[in-house]
C-alpha cells in the first residue's frame, strides 16, 4: 500500500472521465488510505471547521477541547477575556493536553505535568531547571485561528487564515431569512453518530435531496422536495438547500408525525467547506450544526450540537430531534450501502444528475482541486 510519502499527486487514482462532464470522483478516492492522508494535509489542516458552542467559553478561565479534522484543538477564554485557540498537543512528547471542557487557570498535560497558561505559554515543566539552555519561551502551544459566528465557535489550524466570513459567504444571510434568531438560541444537547463510511460519502448524501422522495417518506410529507420548489444555491465555499413546508403539513393533513408550525417557516440545509453542516427545521426556534470528522478511510463520526430558542418547550425540542433522527437513521443505511458498492471497485466512476446533484459536483470539484493543489 502506498504511503503519503511515496504517493505523489501524479500517482493518485486517475479520472477516466472528467468531473466537468458530470462524472464522480473515482471510487478509489473513497477507499485508499493515501488519499485520506492527502486530504488531512491539504484540506483539514487549513480550513475553517465548527469546533463547539460559544457558551462553553463565555467566562474567563473556560476552555473546551475539539478537533479540526485529524488535528486536536483546544479553545480557551484567557484571564483577559480573549478567545484563543491552540493545537491540543503537548510540546514535550505529544500527549493531548486538555480533555472535555471546564474552567481553570491553566491547562496541564496529564503525562508529565507540563503546564500551560490559557494564553498557550508554557509556565511550568517539572525538572526543567536541571536542563541547561531550556527555554520555555519557544515551547508554547501552537496557535490556531479561532472566530465566532453567533453561538458557534469555528477554528482553522492555519494560524494565518483568512477571516471566517470569507468562507461563510452567503450562509449568514440565508439563515437570517429563516425565522431563526441566532442571538436568542441556546445550546441544548450534543450527539455523535459513528458511520462506516468515508467522510465524502456522508457529505455527498447530505448535499442532495434527489433521494428524499424514495428514501425519506416521512420527511417528504412535511418538506416540499419537488424540484420546482426545492432550491439549490451553490457558492464558492458553501452551498444551501432551501425548501418550503408542504401546505398539507401546515394544515395538519399530511399524516406525518411532525408538526412544522411555528416561527420558522422554511427548511434550510447549509454546507460550509469542508465538513460543517447547518440544519434548520420548520417549527420552533431551532438550529443544529454538525462537523463530519474522518476517523479512518471507512469511518466517519457525525458530531451534532442542537440549539433552541429559550422559550421552546422540551416536548417540542424532542419532536425536532426525533424528526431529525429518523432522517439520519435512514441516511446511515443509505451511505453504508454506497460505501460497500465503492469498496467493490466494480464501478470506477459514477454519473451525476447535473441539475439535482449540482451541489455534489461542486463539492467534488473542491475536493479534487484541494487534493491536487491545496485547499486555497
Amino acid at each position: 500500500m502506498a504511503t503519503l510519502d511515496d504517493l505523489g499527486t501524479r500517482e493518485l487514482p486517475s479520472l477516466e472521465h472528467p468531473l466537468e462532464a458530470g462524472w464522480t470522483l473515482p471510487a478509489a478516492w473513497y477507499t485508499e488510505p493515501a488519499v485520506l492522508a492527502l486530504e488531512h494535509q491539504r484540506i483539514f489542516a487549513s480550513t475553517w471547521q465548527y469546533a463547539g458552542p460559544a457558551a462553553q467559553v463565555e467566562e474567563a478561565g473556560s476552555y473546551f477541547s475539539s478537533v479540526a479534522g485529524h488535528i486536536p484543538v483546544v479553545v480557551t477564554r484567557d484571564g483577559d477575556g480573549e478567545l484563543r485557540g491552540f493545537v491540543n498537543v503537548c510540546r514535550h512528547r505529544g500527549h493531548l493536553v486538555a480533555q472535555g471542557s471546564g474552567c481553570r487557570a491553566t491547562l496541564q498535560c496529564p503525562y508529565h505535568a507540563w503546564t500551560y497558561g490559557l494564553d498557550g505559554t508554557l509556565v511550568r515543566a517539572p525538572r526543567s531547571e536541571r536542563e541547561p539552555g531550556f527555554d520555555p519561551a519557544g515551547l508554547s502551544l501552537l496557535p490556531v485561528s479561532v472566530e465566532t459566528w453567533g453561538p458557534f465557535v469555528f477554528v482553522n489550524p492555519d494560524a494565518r487564515a483568512a477571516p471566517l466570513s470569507d468562507t461563510l459567504g452567503p450562509v449568514p444571510g440565508h439563515v437570517a431569512t429563516s425565522g431563526v434568531d441566532l442571538a436568542e438560541l441556546r445550546y441544548h444537547s450534543h450527539f455523535e453518530w459513528e458511520q462506516d463510511v468515508n467522510w465524502k460519502v456522508a457529505l455527498e448524501n447530505y448535499l442532495e435531496c434527489y433521494h428524499c422522495p424514495v428514501a425519506h417518506p416521512g420527511f417528504s410529507k412535511v418538506i416540499d422536495v419537488d424540484p420546482d420548489s426545492y432550491t439549490l444555491a451553490p457558492d464558492r465555499w458553501t452551498s444551501s438547500q432551501l425548501a418550503p413546508v408542504r401546505s398539507r403539513a401546515l394544515d395538519g393533513r399530511s399524516g406525518g408525525a411532525y408538526d412544522p408550525r411555528g416561527d420558522v417557516t422554511q427548511s434550510q440545509y447549509h454546507f460550509v467547506w469542508p465538513n460543517t453542516t447547518i440544519n434548520i427545521t420548520p417549527g420552533p426556534q431551532n438550529l443544529s450544526i454538525e462537523r463530519w470528522v474522518p476517523l479512518g478511510v471507512r469511518k466517519t463520526v457525525e458530531v451534532t450540537d442542537y440549539f433552541f430558542g429559550p422559550d421552546v418547550a422540551e416536548e417540542r425540542i424532542q419532536e425536532v430531534v426525533a424528526f431529525d433522527t429518523q432522517v439520519a437513521t435512514e441516511d446511515v443505511a443509505l451511505t453504508e450501502s454506497v460505501q460497500k458498492g465503492l469498496d467493490s471497485g466494480t464501478v470506477t466512476q459514477g454519473r451525476l444528475m447535473g441539475e439535482s446533484e449540482q451541489l455534489i459536483a461542486a463539492f467534488q470539484r473542491n475536493v479534487h482541486e484541494a487534493v491536487l493543489n491545496g485547499s486555497r
